[in-house]
This record gives structure tokens, sequence and C-alpha cells, in this order.
């Protein structure tokens, strides 16, 4: 039985260092975002400040060995998928819910469809190198 994930070597390091550069992206914008024109768009900060922290939480557990940082890595980017869609979709149908962008709007085009794709590559990724009893 192995008790050590492999999801930090090889393709996994680019993959926590796209993810850390996310990270310190969204977090740095929602910041900027929420101390100065919050008034402008709070639903649509306040969720960049919530993919800021999945960000971070992806980061984190990918870049740990074992059995719970697979778990809560795998946690974290479902979360970031749906919320990419859901939010990818919501900004689309009615865009008034989103006046300014967030990471996700309209399936993060704004960022050439990273956030999209990045979920699918880390699940990808968290299930090739899964550890397994």
């Amino acid at each position: 039985m192995s008790d050590q994930s492999n999801t930090n070597l090889g393709f996994g390091r680019v993959l926590i260092v796209v993810y850390a550069l996310f990270a310190i992206a969204a977090t740095s914008r929602s910041i900027v975002q929420i101390s100065t024109v919050f008034s402008q768009a709070p639903f649509a900060y306040a969720l960049s400040a919530v993919a800021a922290l999945i960000y971070i939480v992806a980061t984190i557990s990918l870049a740990q060995t074992g059995r719970t940082s697979q778990r809560l890595a795998t946690i974290a980017i479902a979360i970031e998928l749906v919320g990419v869609i859901s939010v990818g979709l919501l900004s689309l149908i009615d865009p008034g819910l989103f006046p300014k962008a967030t990471v996700w709007s309209s399936f993060g085009s704004g960022y050439g469809f990273i956030p999209l794709i990045l979920p699918i590559v880390g699940l990808w990724w968290l299930r090739k190198t899964r550890i397994t009893d």
C-alpha cells in the first residue's frame, strides 16, 4: 500500500507553479478590488476572493504528499471547476450579476480560458497520481 502521492513531481511541479501564479494573481486582484471599489460589484469581488482562496488551497495541497493532501486538492479543484462553469454560465445568462469581471467570468476568457482548463487538468493529474490501497 502506497501512502505517498507524487502529485508534486514531474508535471505536477508545472501544475503547482500555474496554481501558485493564479493564487497570487487572484489574491492580489481581490485585495485591491475589495479595498478600493468593492461597492461597484460586491458579488463579483467577493467571488474573486473565494477563487483566490481555492487557488491557495489547491496550490498548497498539490505541493504536499499524502492521502489527506490529495483529497483536499481534489475537493478544492472540483469546487473550482464547478465555480468556473457556474460563474461562466451566470455571467453569460445574467451579465448584470457581474458588472465587473472575475477570474471565472465568461469561463475565464480574460485569462485565456486557463481557469476553465486548469481544474480539468488538475483533476486528471490527481486521478493519474492517486494513492491506491
